[in-house]
């Protein structure tokens, strides 16, 4: 095809976005923000013991490639020029651990997944040092509790149980990250000369970070017994970190030299593609997790009612760091893959939406998906998942609707700490993410939350906001992030269907089932396989 017959469309830029459940590359209009392309793969998840969620880094970086050619392939199915790529965005599931050689480029263990129990005795250790024992001990400085969810404690159990990361330490050789970190440096060369970076959010989620500083904490450090050196440089979230390769098996040959400028945790990129730029605006991702954030600005608001604080973004070197308030929910699409993959009551995803439509209700059962203990507002390790309110009457359809609903009670426990801690209660809800497509569950939210929620016509705000980033950086200029030049967003609306009472009532029976769930798990339990 001669260059002349290729469409014309101005810049482009690349997005990363690397989550729980599968890889994705997406390409956008610099000018329009209009998605043109993408490819995913899923990723696979490894359950070596109870409570542990592993992932093979290798495998999501391959993930990262094959995603990236298929859609170069595609945009060129469509006649667009690959090389108006101009930039690329990286944003990933937070809080997963690595731990790699530099001098061979390989990891020296699986990935500690987020949402893995395995450090609850590693916490319980640590608590042991903390005056009181207070779990909030290190809030101020941080913004988070101390809990088996963040990375400071997944890098302590790989330090004290691995004796290939132990002996990397020693002799050199290691380098921790998180997920962004472990891509960028081997997309950048790796071995040959990989830059080893993290950006402010990520940074924020570790426990190893002060939030008010931006720099790696020496005493948190010294707490964890952490080194270091084995730390990644922290840089803000829009700026050129290095250069990279891309397609270099296409025929039209290799883009070289593009460069990654763009870097957010992936609920830092929702917000920022949903264009949450105002103190008190939020929204809500449906992943494999659910995660609500409202930007709180410059000012780092603390939680009275279980909400962590993090960096919502920094948005170039000279720019202002922007702070959040964020509730988290371990299990919410990972509900339905269990349901699919675990019960087997359904073959696809998408058919407990159709199962949960038949119904139109739980028929009074109540399903608490605490598979990793609760989180925010609780922070509760030992709670367990039950289904409860059980009768001969209950099918799978009631199962489905129930799992669907927990997740929507889930967001409204979150909606409420928000509401108290920023005292003006938001008067509708901006959603994303994955789960979104559901329009049963979507319905179900704005009924229990009894606001309205808006769902974008483009729900892939999380690759949209490390585009942005990407674009916007020093060096790059392809995107501007001036309200006024930012396009306007076609929105669906979904408006609460049942009065206030009903919504009440069944909020009611759900925190009666949370409060069942919890205490469940004790770590004295025999350990013959009848307990842990």
């Amino acid at each position: 095809m001669a260059a002349s017959d290729r469409m014309v469309l101005g810049p482009l830029v690349g997005s990363i976005d690397q989550g729980t459940s599968s890889s994705r590359f997406l390409v956008f209009n610099a000018k329009t923000a209009e998605l043109l392309s993408h490819h995913q793969v899923e990723i696979q998840q490894k359950f070596p013991k109870e409570g542990w969620v592993e992932q093979d880094p290798k495998e999501i970086l391959k993930s990262v490639h094959e995603c990236v050619e298929r859609t170069c392939e595609k945009l060129q199915q469509l006649n667009i020029d690959i090389t108006n790529i101009k930039a690329i965005g990286v944003s990933n599931q937070r809080e997963t651990t690595v731990v790699w050689d530099k001098t061979t480029g390989e990891p020296l263990y699986n990935a500690i997944v987020w949402l893995d129990l395995r450090t609850q005795s590693t916490v319980e250790r640590l608590l042991k040092r903390i005056p009181g024992k207070n779990k909030a001990y290190f809030k101020f400085r941080t913004g988070l509790p101390l809990s088996t969810y963040f990375s400071a404690v997944k890098l302590r159990w790989l330090l004290d149980n691995v004796e290939e990361i132990r002996q990397a330490v020693d002799d050199g050789r290691a380098m921790f990250g998180t997920i962004d970190s472990w891509l960028i440096w081997s997309l950048t060369g790796g071995k040959n000369g990989g830059v080893h970076c993290t950006d402010v959010t990520n940074a924020s989620r570790t426990m190893l970070f002060n939030i008010h500083s931006l720099e790696w904490d020496p005493e948190l450090c010294q707490f964890f017994d952490i080194p270091m050196e084995i730390l990644p440089k922290v840089r803000s979230s829009s700026e050129i970190y290095g250069l990279m390769k891309i397609c270099p098996s296409l025929k039209s040959g290799a883009l070289t030299g593009v460069p990654i400028s763009g870097c957010l945790g992936d609920q830092s990129a929702a917000l920022v593609g949903q264009m949450c730029f105002q103190d008190g605006q939020a929204k809500n991702t449906y992943g494999t997790g659910c995660f609500l954030l409202c930007n709180t600005g410059q000012k780092s608001v603390f939680s009275e009612h279980g909400l962590l604080t993090t960096i919502a973004y920094k948005l170039g070197r000279d720019k202002p760091v922007c702070y959040a308030l964020e509730g988290s929910v371990a299990i919410a699409g990972a509900v339905v893959r269990w349901l699919r993959d675990n019960l087997g009551i359904v073959k696809t995803s998408q058919e407990v939406e159709k199962l949960a439509a038949e119904v139109g209700t739980s028929y009074g059962c109540y399903f608490v998906p605490a598979f990793s203990g609760l989180y925010a507002p609780y922070w509760e390790p030992s709670a367990r998942g039950i289904i409860c309110g059980l009768t001969q009457f209950t099918n799978k359809n009631h199962i489905a609707f129930a799992a669907l609903e927990a997740v929507c009670f889930q967001t409204r426990e979150i909606l409420d700490a928000i509401n108290k801690d920023c005292g003006i209660p938001l008067n509708q809800l901006q959603v994303d993410g994955g789960m979104t497509n559901n329009k049963v569950l979507m319905q179900l939210q704005s009924d229990i939350l009894c606001i309205p929620v808006v769902k974008p016509s483009m729900p892939e705000t999380t690759a949209l906001g490390a585009a942005m980033a990407a674009g916007a950086a020093e060096g790059v200029g392809i995107w501007s992030l001036n309200p006024g030049d930012l396009t306007a967003v076609t929105c669906e609306r979904f408006e609460p269907q049942i009065n206030p009472e009903e919504s009440e009532y069944r909020y009611a029976r759900w925190k009666k089932a949370v409060l069942k769930s919890m205490g469940w798990e004790t770590s004295e339990a025999p350990s013959n396989g009848t307990g842990k």
